[in-house]
């Protein structure tokens, strides 16, 4: 393997276009969080957001701070204005997986991963607090290409049976109707020794968000204040994220949701027991031991420290 990332594929359908990132110019202090989807993308965010800005909550929503480079929701113009104009410290995030995306050497990237069945779950409700109007918007946009997010069913079962089978780009197994939760933790992983890419697991975060927090902060050589620092650990705690979610959550202030505060649903692990059945988890599990990596497979499943 080539010891820096190298392009493979173009990931495009009514949701996302990669190739945006062929019009990102980095700043050499940048941040890039980059998740599959629903594996605490918005909490690292919040997490940044009060690092670098040394308090509880953000100045203005973060809609206004740190976009979804690759995304449809809003034109790439807008965005690079946005981004072009921002004073502080830019903290962007990526759904993207990295054989999709131009990488930069200057920037600093924190992945953050999660059991895939938290993930699905966590999508689930994600799905159905998606308005009609804005799933309509992405689907009948003048310049759409690619494949359509439908609209959610009624069954978790049917739905979970098809994101395990199908995979919306060809060159992906599963993940349908978005992308591949697996094939994205897996094209990370195999950069991880870069010293710019910081693995994060959504578990940890739960069981200690101070250590975690303060790893991140030495990753970002942004020294810890431990006068202020109870106040920021409150500050991106789950209750108090989903108090603040007008300004907390991703197209909040654009009118994306069907309610704003369900986007941050429970913060729990495991939370598909007693949602999946015992044979569709296990599915699970055989294919993701089949499709990664064994010390990622571990590491997804359970998080942890890392170890060569």
């Amino acid at each position: 393997m080539d010891n820096r990332p190298k392009r493979l594929h173009h990931y495009q359908n009514s949701i996302m276009d990669s190739a945006k990132w062929d019009h990102f110019t980095p700043r050499a202090d940048d941040i890039i969080i980059t998740t599959s989807y629903k594996a605490g993308t918005t909490w690292m965010q919040g997490i940044c957001a009060a690092l670098v800005f040394q308090q509880p909550q953000p100045p203005v929503p973060q809609d206004d701070l740190t976009p979804w480079f690759d995304s449809n929701f809003a034109p790439l113009e807008v965005v690079l204005e946005l981004l072009g104009g921002l004073q502080s410290r830019r903290y962007v995030k990526t759904h993207c997986p990295l054989d999709g995306i131009r990488f930069f050497d200057e920037v600093k990237y924190i992945f953050v991963g999660r059991d895939g069945r938290d993930v699905f779950s966590s999508m689930w409700n994600h799905w159905h607090n998606l308005k009609p109007e804005a799933i309509d918007a992405l689907n009948n946009a003048p310049d759409r290409q690619g494949p359509i997010l439908p609209y959610p069913g009624d069954s978790i079962s049917e739905a979970f049976d098809q994101w395990l089978d199908r995979g919306s780009f060809e060159w992906e197994s599963d993940g349908y109707p978005f992308w591949s939760h697996l094939h994205h933790a897996q094209t990370w992983w195999d950069y991880r020794q870069l010293p710019n890419i910081l693995f994060v697991h959504f578990d940890d975060l739960l069981r200690d968000l101070d250590g975690q927090m303060r790893r991140i902060s030495a990753y970002l050589d942004i020294p810890v204040n431990e006068d202020i620092w109870p106040d920021l650990l409150h500050g991106v705690s789950f209750g108090e994220m989903k108090n603040n979610a007008l300004k907390m959550a991703p197209g909040a202030s654009h009118g994306t949701w069907k309610d704003n505060s369900n986007f941050f649903h429970k913060g729990t692990r495991q939370r598909w027991r007693g949602v999946l059945t015992e044979a569709q988890s296990e599915r699970y599990e055989r294919l993701a031991a089949e499709r990664l990596d064994p010390q990622l497979n571990r590491w997804l499943a359970q998080g942890g420290v890392l170890t060569e």
